[in-house]
């Protein structure tokens, strides 16, 4: 190989590196394209849904909370499956937003895990309306930045 072959060959494993270097650096660059890679994370369309209770219903506590989903596989937490997630319940509490929709969704009173991969869980709560909504994760509880969430379902418990 003459010289201005040999270089010309190095030179051009040196442009091909920054190539591979530069798709990630970009990426952190350029915000806005970042938000539209994590606003396919979930397929278009999918979708929860509160099957049962209905809205407005009256129940007694304890209570079984039926779970839907349109679009998306069910998979358990920590089963990193492409195009599926995991049910959580909100119970009396907004969907989390901004920097909260990139960590996992706590685990307490206000937010049931369906960890398992369940479509239904018993629920047990006071007197009085309370709101119910859904909020898929993924195998890490994550909802990311533009989260699947069901419609709010308010009911009664007597």
């Amino acid at each position: 190989m003459n010289r201005h072959m040999f270089s010309s060959f190095h030179s051009l494993r040196f442009v091909g590196a920054i190539g591979l270097f530069s798709l990630p650096v970009a990426a952190l660059l350029n915000p806005a394209q970042a938000a539209e890679n994590d606003q396919s994370f979930w397929p278009s369309g999918a979708r929860p849904y509160i099957i049962s209770p209905a809205n407005g219903a009256v129940v007694s506590s304890p209570f079984t909370v039926v779970t839907g989903l349109k679009g998306l596989g069910i998979a358990p937490a920590g089963d990193d499956q492409p195009r599926t997630g995991h049910h959580h319940l909100l119970i009396d509490t907004p969907a989390p937003q901004g920097e909260a929709l990139e960590e996992s969704i706590p685990k307490d009173a206000h937010h049931v895990h369906l960890g398992g991969g369940q479509t239904q869980v018993d629920i047990k709560l006071p007197p009085g309306k309370h709101t119910l909504q859904l909020i898929m994760g993924d195998a890490g509880h994550v909802p990311h930045s533009h989260p699947l969430l069901s419609e709010p379902v308010t009911i009664t418990v007597k």
